[in-house]
């Protein structure tokens, strides 16, 4: 067999040279994929977390009592006075959204007669929704609510909901409410009922008061006339029979 000539060192060193010009751009591909995959996956995680947090603002609203206070500024703040859409276990809870000046954060406040801003010796929870808005609006006109938001570079996001009425009619100048149901809210928290029963602060129920019933006057009337008509009766009928006097009769 004839002899093989083997690689020279130039030849090893181009073919390294060649391996290295194919490799750079391979891990660079590779390398872009793999940051797109991540960027994906944090869109497809912040998308949920965005649907998430529409559908809780939206059940909050659907669940209340109606009775939204909406403050606009730069962005919206809504306080839902009732709701019983709870994500802490509660029978009915004061919502509010809130979006931070810190890197505009939307955020979802839990409690019970809380206010805004918030007591130092109040207890709330508080989540964190969405960060980087640029518009989160709200309006209530009448028993329809919309709601716009909006991250940055991103689509807005809107719904409408119906049949949202505020069960306060009006309100007086003393600061009572007027229900649309009849029932009155005093100041204090004191429920009124139609029939007079209330509802103290504390939750005590006080029944209404028992209505006295007297006699009818136009029945007590009809009864003295029947008596004295029938004494009227009686007397000249005892007459009648003292005098002996008889119905005169034809002569045959």
């Amino acid at each position: 067999m004839g002899n093989r000539k083997a690689f020279t060192l130039i030849e090893v060193l181009i073919s390294i040279a060649l391996l290295g010009l194919i490799l750079v751009p391979l891990f660079s591909v590779v390398e872009m994929m793999k940051r797109s995959n991540e960027h994906l996956l944090k869109s497809v995680e912040r998308s949920k977390q965005v649907t998430k947090a529409t559908k809780v603002l939206y059940m909050d609203i659907l669940s209340s009592n109606g009775k939204l206070k909406i403050k606009k500024d730069e962005f919206t703040r809504l306080c839902i006075d009732e709701t019983t859409n709870s994500l802490y276990h509660l029978p009915t809870a004061k919502v509010c959204w809130v979006v931070l000046k810190e890197k505009n954060t939307l955020v979802r406040v839990e409690g019970n007669a809380y206010h805004m801003p918030l007591k130092s010796e109040e207890h709330v929870e508080v989540d964190s929704v969405i960060q980087g808005l640029e518009l989160f609006d709200v309006y209530h006109d009448k028993d329809k609510v919309l709601v716009l938001i909006q991250e940055k570079g991103k689509e807005p996001i809107s719904f409408l909901l119906q049949g949202i009425t505020n069960p306060v009619l009006k309100v007086l100048a003393d600061g009572t409410q007027i229900m649309r149901d009849g029932r009155k809210i005093l100041p204090n928290g004191t429920q009124v009922f139609k029939d007079g029963s209330k509802i103290l602060p504390d939750g005590t129920l006080i029944p209404a008061p028992k209505k006295h019933r007297g006699p009818k006057s136009g029945s007590g009337n009809q009864k003295g006339k029947s008596n004295q008509k029938g004494k009227n009766t009686k007397g000249r009928t005892r007459t009648g029979s003292n005098s002996g006097n008889t119905v005169p009769q034809k002569e045959r």
